[in-house]
Order: structure tokens, then C-alpha cells, then sequence
């Protein structure tokens, strides 16, 4: 061997030794990158969509809620009050560089909606509040608890007292009638001097008693009563001109009918026209202009649309909506109010409304029951609940995670951006799309316990800009820095079981600007060289599959692109956004080209982390990751069955079901959720049955009479998760099966 080869050697040896020793951690074990690369290629900055006009922000910034619902200017005062969904209304001063509150009215054991002054305060001093309950939980005989079974729609009347707040010996009832969900929960004054009170169907899915279109009772429906004349012994009576006197066993009290859920209603002081967010449920949210005995059709119709098509109708025609929203848009409408203030000029005399869901904010003008003007004028990451004007002309509007906000323009851009990528391959973030092969500077990961895609084989990536890090946390939400983007791709086998026909068919960005997340799809062309940008509405694409055991051979699968708005409702605030990259996921090895490590120790060892140096000077995670929490693989049958199903609720169910998630049930399903608090076990459904006998949410040893395993059975209606399933996850109801099967008859999980 000749010196130059001998050389050669030695330096080669050194290099392997050196990579091999860079590619241990601090704590001598292996990592997966023995290096971070800078992202200086990234290209997904900004939106591919122009700015909208407003924008939220923070009003009161140094105060907190329970759960408000409503807020609106104090008759009494200069104040505001803010109504905390558990009863209690807050005072709160005008001047929001104060912090300071003040219990206004409180009413143990129900829960409060919404309030409005009397017309003619000034005199009377009357205060109405529209409440709910009570809310004593009853169990029976062997300690199932049963839900709110007798909880009621009250309207209240106060009178304020000189001092500025209620008189609690002054309360006194207007009407009551039995309501245990769909509460409805706003009333108003009419330029009549009629007070009118929203009604909800009274269930919490698909009108179980069938009360939408019965008008012998007073649920699904719009009130109105006089209390300038009320009969003897009531505080109120019937206006003779209501328009359903002349129907046998019907209610006299109703002017309208046939909602599910009126969640606010608005008064037009122009032309006193009363405007209804109704919430939807399958796919629509509308809003609805109500006029005198107008039927809007619910539950045989959701909107312009069949929903209990086999059930009868009222003895009216159905009223269409004013606005309709698909699912794809706003998943839970809130009715909002017609401004009349002058710091936003343009939309002086239009209605104003939300979405708890997506956070979307509108404005439309209407010219009687035509809808002369309608655009999307905020887009933000706040659960809506309810809108009020400010004295000041603000636009108000309360988020149901514990905080008030406000609008204000949106400010111009101050520098030229490059356009935002409608391809993959102007990303930034491929070497090479064709072959799906990333730049080197963005990271790859992988979950322990994966979101069910309809089969899909998914790969991820992690993109930093630059050298900027990641604030880590063991046990809460990360926080990453401005303009990180979240990558995630989606294949098809397209012959059912065989690697070699798989196909990238979707890639998904969540971008992080301007603190704010927001998703964007990409559908890949059948040539397997590039992706373009899905339109923001979403799209679908049929799928054939050879599989030898559909019939013929072959199936259909529909892959749905979401749009960007359905994006933001399983990634919501109430989930912190970021589903998948976490502690509890990402504790687990990955293989990184070969080489298999801890991906925790390996974002730690190579600087994605805003970790301290120890006593050492070695940055370094305080806990080894061997120490820490890491979700199971539901699918994998060597780990306790216990903690795979928790797992799998975990990662598919628990960003809705989560306290102020959206979720329509009281159900909380995140991983560490003590058993007690989960709600699940023993406790009757609020909602669908689904014709089950003695049906619980989970039926312990008793599978069939679970809801939650109809939820996982079901394809549309009903079936969970609702989004962008279209195939049954079947190992998964196998597995869930066997947990609820084996669950200890005292309702509790075996953990």
C-alpha cells in the first residue's frame, strides 16, 4: 500500500469516527442528524388570497373569562357587562386599559345566554336575562349519570336597582318551557315593543323528538310576547295579530318556526327586520330573515337542503335562508348584530356575524329579503360567540376560551412579498418533487399515534426558517417560531396491499405567521411531478382501487381536499393548533435514513430546541426521553389495550372534545384525562342514539349499546371523526371493541 493510499485511509477512517461520534447525543446515545441544516429555501410565506379588510384584536387585554358568551354597553352606566356562560354576569369598565370586574347578577345552578334592557329603561329600570337550567346532575338507581333531563329556557326580569346592579329579591319569571340542548338563547325587542326570545329544538342532534316542525310546543321556534299588557296573573300576553291563533293545539306564543338552533338574533332598526344565525348540523349554516309565520323548515330540511325527508311538514311553506354556509366555510354559525356606527363607514347598516367554528367573520346588506352585498371581512382564530357594537363604534365580540376582542383594519403591507407557491415546486421546501425528495434543511418525523386517513400512507416534515428554534415543552403545546411550515403527504396504494402502486395524491402545509395557523392542500398530478394549490373551498377526487375483495375486483375511494377553513376546525385553538408534533407523538425512534433514534433527542442534539445549557454547558433535554410520556400505537397488539384505545381517542377525537373544542358533547378525551372526568363512561348520550336500547356513551362490557362505537362504525352522518372520512377504520372499531368489552362494569377504564 503506497503512502497516498494509506493516507487516503486514514482520513477516510477519521471522517466515518467523526460522523459516527456527531451522531451521538450529549448523552452518549444515538441521534438520528448529527447536524442542523439552515432553511434558507423556504418560500411559503404569506397567503395566496388578498388581505381582508379587518382584523381582531385583543380588546381588555389584562382581563380573563369563564367561558363568556355575550357582551353588550350597560344601560345604567358607561360599563359593559359580559355574560360567563355558568351564571354570572361581569362589569367590566369602558376604558380597556383597566382591569378591574365586578359581579353584576349571579344564579347558581343554571346557565345564562344572553341579556337585554327594556325599550324604556330609563323609567322601569328592567333588565331580562334569558337562562338555562338547573344544572343538578341526576343519576338513577346505579349511578349512571342521566344529564340535565329537567333543565328549562327561562326568561328572567330584574329590576336595577340606584346603585347599578340587580335586585335579586326583584327576579321574576316571563315564560319558561322545557329545553335540554339546542337552547337557542337571545331575545330582543322588536320596533313593535315585542319582546322576541329564540328557541332551539331542544335536543343536541337531529331533532329527537321531532319538535321542529310541531307547533304545540315552544322549541324550534321564535316567541313573541307583550309585557306592556300582560293577562291577569302573568307578566305577559299573547298579541292578538301572532299568527298561529287560528291552529288547533298550537302554541300562540310562536311568530316563527322551524329552527334547530337560533343562536342570536339582531335586530334591523331601519326596518325592524329580525335576523337569526341558525345553526346547522349536517353541512349548512344559515342565516335567516323571520317574518310572521315563516317556516324555515328544520328537521326536514337543513336550509334549501333534505335532511328528514320522510318527516312531515308544518301547515306552511318553507322560508328559505337569507345566507346560507356550507361546512366547507363555517361549521357553527353565530348570529351577530346590524351596525350603526360610524368608525367603519362602509359597513354602517350591515349585519355582522361569525363562526364559532372557523372563526370567519361577515358583513352583508340586504334590501328586504334580497342580499345586496355579502363578503368575508375577518378571518380570525377566535371561537365566536357573540358580537356587540361599542359606544365608540367598536365592533365587540366575545371568544369563547376567556377572551374579548375587537376589529380594527387591517394594516397595509409594508413589503413586497414574493407570490405565494400555487405549486410545489415554487415551495422551496422539495430538492426534487418528482420522487417527493425534501431539501435537506427540513426535518423529517413521525407520530405514535396516527390520525385515521382513510388508509393512507402519510410522511412528515418539520420546516424551521433559518436557525430559529422550537419552545419546547414536555408536557403543554410547542410553540415554533414565525413562518415554520408543517408538512405533511398523503398516498394512495392504488392496488389495495402493494407498495409499488402507491401514488402521492395530497401534500398539506400549516404555515405559522403573524402568530396565527393557517392549512393549505395540494392535489398531486397523476404524472407524479408537482402538486398545485387546492382552491380555498376545498375539492374531491375519485379514487379506483383494485382491491380482490370489493366486488368486481375494483373500488371507489373519494379523497376529500379539505378547504382551508375545515383546516382550522380540527386544528383549532382549543387543540393549540398543532396536532401531531408533541411531546407525547414524537417521543418514539424514527428512522432517518437508515439510521434509527429518539426523535426528541435528536431535535435536542442538533439545536431545534430553545434549550438552556446545563451545569455542564451541554444543551441537552432535562429528562431523558426514556422517562418522559409517549402515546402507544393503537394498532400495535403488544401494548395495554387500555392505553392504545385512549391513544387512538387521543389522536382522532380529542382536538374537538376538549374543553371549549367545538365539540358538540361534554365528552374530554385528551390522553391524561382521568377516567371520572371524561364523561364517557356510564353517562346517556345527549345526542343520536342511533336506536340503540339503553344506550350510554360507552356501555361498559357492552359494546352494542355504545354511541362511541357507532361513531366510529359510521360513514356521514353521525360518524366520527366528520371529516374527510369516507372508509371505515376498521382495526380500530376491532380494538375499541374489545376495550369496551372488557371495561369493569363500574364504568371506569381499567387504567
Amino acid at each position: 500500500m503506497n503512502l497516498k493510499t494509506r493516507s487516503l485511509l486514514v482520513l477516510l477512517a477519521g471522517s466515518v469516527l467523526n460522523h459516527l461520534l456527531a451522531a451521538l447525543a450529549h448523552d452518549g446515545l444515538p441521534s438520528g442528524l448529527d447536524r442542523r441544516i439552515p432553511l434558507t429555501t423556504s418560500r411559503v410565506i404569506g397567503s395566496p388570497d388578498p388581505a381582508l379588510p379587518l382584523r381582531a384584536k385583543r380588546a381588555w387585554p389584562q382581563l380573563e373569562f369563564k367561558h363568556p358568551l355575550f357582551l353588550g354597553p350597560d344601560a345604567a352606566s358607561n360599563r359593559y357587562l359580559v355574560v360567563e356562560q355558568s351564571g354570572r354576569i361581569l362589569a367590566i369598565p369602558r376604558d380597556q386599559s383597566l382591569s378591574p370586574t365586578n359581579l353584576y347578577l349571579e344564579l347558581a345552578d343554571h346557565d345564562f345566554y344572553a341579556f337585554h334592557f327594556h325599550p324604556g329603561f330609563a323609567t322601569n329600570r328592567f333588565l331580562f336575562v334569558f337562562a338555562n337550567g338547573p344544572n343538578t346532575k341526576q343519576t338513577n338507581a346505579a349511578g349512571v349519570v342521566l344529564g340535565g333531563t329537567n333543565k328549562f329556557n327561562r326568561i328572567l326580569r330584574y329590576t336595577v336597582a340606584p346603585e347599578g346592579r340587580p335586585d335579586k329579591s326583584s327576579e321574576r319569571e316571563i315564560i319558561k318551557w322545557w329545553s335540554n340542548g339546542h337552547n337557542g338563547g337571545d331575545l330582543v325587542f322588536g320596533l313593535d315593543g315585542m319582546l322576541y326570545i329564540t328557541s332551539g329544538d331542544g335536543t343536541s342532534d337531529s331533532d329527537g323528538l321531532n319538535t321542529g316542525q310541531n307547533l304545540s310546543d315552544l322549541n324550534s321556534g321564535l316567541l313573541r310576547l307583550d309585557l306592556e299588557r300582560p293577562d291577569p296573573g302573568k307578566l305577559y300576553s299573547i298579541p292578538k295579530d301572532n299568527p298561529f291563533w287560528d291552529i288547533p293545539g298550537a302554541r300562540p306564543e310562536l311568530w316563527a318556526y322551524g329552527f334547530r338552533n337560533p343562536w342570536r338574533i339582531a335586530l334591523d332598526p331601519v326596518d325592524g327586520g329580525l335576523l337569526v344565525g341558525d345553526i346547522g348540523q349536517d353541512l349548512y349554516e344559515m342565516v335567516e330573515l323571520v317574518t310572521r309565520g315563516a317556516n324555515f323548515g328544520w328537521s326536514v330540511r337543513e336550509g334549501n337542503h333534505p335532511f328528514h325527508a320522510q318527516r312531515k311538514l308544518g301547515p306552511h311553506p318553507v322560508t328559505p335562508p337569507l345566507v346560507e354556509h356550507h361546512h366547507a366555510e363555517a361549521r357553527s354559525i353565530t348570529g351577530g348584530m346590524v351596525y350603526q356606527g360610524s368608525k367603519f363607514a362602509d359597513l354602517r347598516g350591515a349585519y355582522i356575524y361569525g363562526d364559532y367554528g372557523t372563526g370567519k367573520i361577515w358583513a352583508l346588506k340586504r334590501k328586504g329579503n334580497k342580499v345586496t352585498w355579502h363578503r368575508e371581512i375577518a378571518d380570525t382564530p377566535h371561537a365566536i360567540v357573540g358580537f356587540s357594537e361599542g359606544r365608540g363604534g367598536e365592533i365587540f365580540y366575545a371568544d369563547y376560551a376567556g377572551q374579548l376582542q375587537e376589529l380594527e383594519p387591517t394594516p397595509p403591507e409594508t413589503t413586497k412579498r414574493a407570490p405565494f407557491p400555487k405549486k410545489l415546486s415554487d415551495s422551496g421546501l422539495f430538492a426534487r418533487v418528482k420522487g417527493h425528495v425534501m431539501q435537506p434543511a427540513v426535518i423529517p418525523y413521525s407520530v405514535n399515534s396516527p390520525l385515521w386517513s382513510d388508509g393512507a400512507h402519510k410522511e412528515r416534515w418539520i420546516a424551521l426558517p433559518g436557525t430559529n428554534q422550537i419552545a419546547y415543552s414536555e408536557n403543554g403545546s410547542w410553540k415554533f417560531p414565525e413562518e415554520t411550515v408543517l408538512v405533511k403527504s398523503f398516498a394512495l396504494d392504488l392496488e389495495a396491499g402493494n407498495p409499488k402502486s402507491r401514488r402521492w395524491i395530497e401534500t398539506r402545509f400549516m404555515l405559522f405567521q403573524q402568530n396565527e395557523w393557517v392549512g393549505y392542500s395540494y392535489r398531486w398530478n397523476d404524472s407524479q411531478t408537482d402538486a398545485e394549490l387546492v382552491e380555498a373551498k376545498g375539492a374531491d377526487r375519485d379514487f379506483k382501487i383494485q382491491d380482490r375483495n370489493a366486488p368486481g375486483g375494483t373500488r371507489k375511494q373519494t379523497w376529500h381536499y379539505p378547504s382551508r377553513a375545515e383546516c382550522m376546525t380540527c386544528h383549532s385553538r382549543a387543540a393549540q393548533f398543532v396536532l401531531g408534533v408533541s411531546t407525547l407523538q414524537l417521543n418514539r425512534e424514527h428512522d432517518y435514513a437508515g439510521g434509527r433514534a429518539n426523535q426528541l433527542r435528536t431535535l435536542a442534539h442538533i439545536g431545534a430546541f430553545n434549550l438552556k445549557p446545563n451545569k455542564d454547558g451541554l444543551v441537552k433535554l432535562s429528562k431523558a426521553p426514556e422517562k418522559m410520556a409517549a402515546l402507544p400505537n393503537p394498532y400495535d397488539e403488544s401494548a395495554p389495550l387500555d392505553q392504545r384505545a385512549r391513544a387512538y381517542l387521543h389522536a382522532n377525537c380529542a382536538h374537538c372534545h376538549v374543553e371549549a373544542g367545538g365539540g358538540n358533547s361534554a365528552i374530554t378525551l385528551r390522553w391524561d384525562t382521568p377516567s371520572e372526568k371524561m364523561l364517557l363512561f356510564g353517562v346517556v348520550p345527549q345526542h343520536d342514539q342511533f336506536g340503540l336500547t339503553n344506550a350510554l356513551l360507552v356501555a361498559p362490557g357492552a359494546p352494542e349499546r355504545s354511541i362511541l362505537m357507532q361513531r366510529v362504525l359510521r360513514v356521514g352522518q353521525g360518524g366520527m371523526p366528520p371529516l374527510a372520512k369516507s372508509i371505515v377504520d376498521e382495526p380500530a372499531v376491532k380494538m375499541l371493541g374489545e376495550w369496551i368489552r372488557g371495561l369493569k362494569q363500574a364504568g371506569e377504564s381499567n387504567n
